[in-house]
């Protein structure tokens, strides 16, 4: 298979700050385990979730060509994604929550190329290509449910982060990259525990960001669809678990009616869930996702908005009434009457409108921060941008004019008016003065030695969200999780395992003769007495051979590891189940 990704308009359209998240996917680091991996939770999966899950996901299979027998190249996923809109990109682990969502906005699905090891079949708190792949990808061949997607990461990026949202994103990182892992000392998985678990209990009020996190988690990760009394899945981590949609189907588990609530229901991505949310369906989920939109400071802007972002002590954006945008690290705000009067940047700043950086008022024109008054003139009804040519000429608003401006909340500016900049509507955006003073009572903002004053013409805020306006007034690129993936280790014992899953897969192939069957059974017998998975395949070969005395001595020795190894027997009677109870669906096979 190639291990490239294949190009298409959507990848070609990701700007690069997201394009530095993605890594090739290089097929040849699947070992013949992690095929026989996928090929147990596939099979498993489409034969319980035939019953379970909301009809797209077996549609969605077939739309998305994804295989029962091999792990799915981005090649070819990319390929039959792009018939349906989509594409796929792959990743390494967790990436920033922003991020994430960004790329969705994009109609690009991020995709954790690494793959749970045989230890963690059920479950791993890491992302990986089961539960990317096989969980999220058939889904998004439901239109309405692409929608939903799509507008979640739309919105979702713009939601603002607490400082500490960061640091609880590296803390689950590397908790799911050290539980993932081989011999991971327990100390070192205890204080990785730990430090999530003390960030969670000291989060204070949640951010935008952990609210809006909180609805992906019921929803597109452990989303349930129908009623409370007959739920369906449809959410990936259910959908990528062989023992969480098994578990989440009984009474064990509390089924909720889906509303805004749950933006304030944490999760812990380390256990299994004791609730779970259902929506009666696909256009519902959009509509709670734009009732809360409409309390994000996105669409609420004002001095709740700023205060957010200067809370989040991270590049973000106010948009003002005329449309102008003012991007930067946002550290300071005047309030009047609980109004915002004078906002304060520290640090590169750029000006734009609809998105695009206006010319002159990129971070070069203001790398140490930018400071501007908000509203109207003091005892005047009309606001600036609202003021006809006749208006501004009367108040001496006017290029090469000395004027005293004084704005409500006392913020005084007082210089000569060089130029001024509109909007496509004709309104004022910006004015620039030369020999400025700036004050806030005994307070001085701006002084004349510190070169021309820009000042934003707005009568309020009304919107404020992370990140730039013009994704290209920034340098983004370095922004890359600190911690990686830990592969897992080759040995002298493993490396001989792995050829016997390679004999076993050929021969389901046609490549190799049944004959060696015998010998990689005894082989495994001798060798790797704790392997379970491959015995299972073993049997399913020798059931449709004659080689019946053999299938019974691998019965009887598969029996023996059940009582060997009772924490395993489960997952060796559902193998065995597969193989002589159950008919899978019609499905993509591997070609």
């Amino acid at each position: 298979m190639n291990p490239n990704i294949e190009t298409n308009p959507l990848l070609e359209r990701l700007p690069k700050h997201l394009q530095q998240f993605i890594k090739p996917q290089d097929y040849s680091d699947y070992t013949p385990i992690n095929q026989a991996v996928w090929r147990y939770v596939m099979r498993k999966n489409v034969d319980y979730l035939s019953k379970v899950a909301h009809h797209s996901y077996l549609e969605g299979l077939r739309k998305t060509g994804i295989e029962i027998d091999s792990i799915p190249s981005m090649y070819g996923m990319n390929r039959i994604l792009s018939e349906i809109g989509w594409a796929a990109v792959a990743v390494d682990g967790f990436i920033p929550p922003n991020a994430f969502m960004e790329f969705q906005a994009y109609n690009v699905l991020v995709i954790a190329s690494d793959i749970r090891q045989l230890e963690h079949i059920e479950y791993t708190p890491a992302p990986d290509i089961i539960h990317e792949g096989a969980g999220h990808a058939p889904i998004i061949a439901n239109p309405e449910y692409a929608e939903y997607l799509r507008r979640f990461g739309e919105i979702g990026c713009k939601a603002i982060s607490s400082h500490k949202d960061y640091q609880m994103y590296e803390a689950i990182r590397l908790l799911s990259i050290l539980k993932e892992a081989e011999d991971t000392p327990q100390e070192k998985i205890d204080e990785a525990e730990k430090a999530v678990a003390d960030l969670q209990n000291n989060m204070g009020e949640l951010s935008e960001m952990a609210q809006i996190r909180n609805l992906h988690w019921w929803t597109v990760e452990y989303g349930l669809i129908g009623t409370v009394e007959n739920p369906k899945i449809y959410g990936a981590g259910l959908l990528s678990s062989i023992g969480e949609s098994a578990h989440c189907m009984t009474d064990n588990v509390k089924k909720i009616p889906y509303d805004i609530s749950a933006a304030n229901q944490n999760f812990d991505i380390t256990q299994l869930q004791p609730q779970l949310y259902v929506t009666p369906n696909f256009s519902y989920l959009s509509l709670i996702l734009e009732e809360f939109a409409n309390k994000m400071a996105l669409r609420t802007g004002g001095l709740s908005g700023i205060q957010k972002l200067i809370q989040s002590n991270a590049l973000g954006t106010i948009e003002l009434s005329t449309g102008l945008q003012i991007s930067g690290v946002f550290t300071n705000v005047i309030e009047e009457e609980g109004k915002p009067v004078y906002i304060q940047t520290t640090g590169k700043t750029a000006l734009s409108y609809r998105e695009k950086e206006l010319v002159g008022h990129g971070t070069l024109t203001h790398p140490h921060g930018f400071g501007s008054p908000i509203g109207k003139l003091k005892g005047f009804n009309l606001a600036i941008e609202d003021m006809s040519p006749k208006d501004l000429q009367a108040y001496s608003i006017v290029e090469n004019e000395t004027v005293k401006l004084e704005f409500e909340g006392n913020i005084i500016v007082e210089g000569e008016i060089i130029t001024g900049s509109r909007n496509l509507h004709g309104e004022i955006i910006l004015i620039s003065f030369k020999n400025c003073t700036v004050t806030h009572g005994e307070t001085i903002l701006f002084q004349p030695d510190w070169g021309n004053y820009d000042m934003a013409i707005g009568k309020k805020v009304i919107s404020a969200f992370s990140g730039p306006a013009d994704v290209n007034s920034f340098d983004l690129i370095n922004i890359v999780p600190s911690t990686k993936t830990i592969k897992a280790k080759h040995t002298e014992e493993r490396d001989e395992l792995e050829v016997l899953y390679a004999t076993v897969r050929n021969i389901r192939n046609n490549k190799d003769s049944k004959s060696e069957l015998k010998s990689v059974f005894e082989k495994v017998k001798s060798n790797h007495p704790n392997d379970w998975l491959l015995n299972i395949e073993i049997a399913e070969l020798l059931k449709y051979s004659d080689e019946k005395q053999l299938l019974q001595e691998v019965l009887i020795y598969l029996d023996q590891l059940k009582e060997r190894r009772p924490e395993i027997a489960h997952l060796i009677s559902g193998g065995l189940d597969l193989i002589f109870d159950s008919s899978l669906p019609d499905l993509p096979q591997r070609h």
